[in-house]
């Protein structure tokens, strides 16, 4: 009954995964010409940020209305056009329009939500960095998004706030202290670009970025973290992605959620990627009542696989400030996986991880499969529950 169960909310949940709306089919976007439609530019200065504008694309409900009022500062609405065309107007349940419409939930926290869960400041040697594992940093590039989630956990840094657009821009001198820390320290041979969205600078800054990066011998592995082919793809342009070849190997983590982000133009995107040989791999943060049912999260694999975007990590939610309404029980991300293993393609099972609150880094929680130990001997079960004892 159970199989049969899971197979008929797949059904009914593969049927709701439609094709996008047509952005001409929205009254505010009726007159725009597809020149326009597709300049990542033009994307970025019609996001949606106000309650006025928003209710001309969707329905709005009491709990969004409220929320958009009190969503002011640094991790205010911005919706982009592109994104707006995903989101059901009739259902406040829609999983994207969950992830990017405030609602008075997020003025709620808990006893056990911080302001920087992950004391991400504590461990910042040089402004702009945060060095935490031996041999990695995290350079955080930009505290700008193409849209900003409601789950974010650099919600204390991410948003919309003045700021210099020359100072925003160039790399030379911004991270001039965090360069030279990499290069003070050589066991330091992985960096991870992320903010914010990378890509939301020029490309010229994050080829002057790379380059810098690039230079210092003991680097060997350099990655960005990005959620722009998911809410803003006409940002991967022919450009962007020569730039990112030109200092080859760079990985791309990409963050996303739920099936339904998986458009066709998501996947031109992804397929321009990594038609240039740039190695993509997602991170998927675990939501209540958008991806926490193992049927969801294996369609989101399966559609992530299809476009050549290895599963790496799905993440606990984190206990930011504001974020309660999203975090599932640990539980239910170590069923997710136990629904997982064995029943698909190993290539298609991430890690489940919890972001150790205070600064513990990565944690990973799962299943146990291991049932006794002793002296060379031990005592498995498999994914159906069989027993098998392996004799070393």
């Amino acid at each position: 009954m159970l199989v049969d169960n899971e197979k008929t909310q797949t059904e009914i949940h593969v049927r709701k995964i439609q094709r996008p709306r047509d952005y001409q089919q929205i009254c505010i976007y009726k007159d725009v010409n597809p020149l326009e439609w597709e300049d990542w530019r033009w994307q970025l200065k019609h996001r949606i940020s106000t309650k006025e504008e928003l209710s001309q694309v969707i329905k709005l409900t009491p709990e969004e209305e409220k929320g958009i009022e009190k969503a002011t500062g640094r991790l205010s609405m911005a919706i982009t056009p592109y994104w707006a065309t995903l989101i059901d107007p009739d259902d406040p349940s829609c999983p994207l329009r969950r992830q990017a419409v405030p609602t008075s939930a997020e003025s709620i926290a808990s006893a056990h939500e911080m302001i920087d869960p992950l004391a991400e400041d504590r461990d910042s040697p040089a402004p702009h960095l945060v060095h935490r594992y031996p041999d990695r940093v995290l350079l955080l590039a930009t505290d700008h998004c193409g849209m900003y989630c409601r789950h974010c956990t650099r919600r204390r840094l991410v948003g919309e706030h003045p700021q210099e657009p020359e100072q925003e821009n160039n790399p030379v001198s911004k991270f001039d202290a965090a360069i030279e820390y990499i290069k003070s320290n050589k066991k330091i041979r992985d960096v991870l670009i992320s903010g914010g969205d990378p890509f939301m600078l020029e490309d010229e800054a994050i080829e002057n970025l790379l380059q810098k990066i690039r230079s210092i011998s003991h680097v060997e592995f350099l990655r960005i973290g990005t959620r722009v082919p998911v809410t803003i793809p006409q940002r991967i342009t022919e450009k962007l992605v020569n730039t990112l070849k030109k200092y080859s190997p760079v990985w791309l983590s990409i963050h996303f959620n739920h099936p339904k982000e998986i458009t066709r133009r998501c996947k031109i995107a992804c397929d321009m990627l990594s038609d240039a040989g740039i190695p993509l791999g997602s991170q998927t943060v675990l939501l209540k009542g958008i991806n926490d049912r193992p049927y969801l999260m294996k369609k989101l694999m399966h559609e992530l696989v299809k476009i050549r975007v290895r599963p790496y990590y799905i993440y606990q939610c984190d206990p930011v400030k504001g974020t309660q309404h999203f975090r599932t029980p640990v539980a239910t991300g170590i069923n997710i996986i136990e629904k997982l293993r064995g029943h698909t393609s190993g290539y298609a099972i991430p890690t489940y991880v919890i972001d150790g609150p205070g600064g513990g880094g990565k944690i990973p929680v799962g299943p146990n499969y291991v049932l006794s130990q002793a002296k060379g001997k031990y005592v498995l079960r498999n994914y159906k529950g069989k027993i098998y004892t392996y004799l070393e």
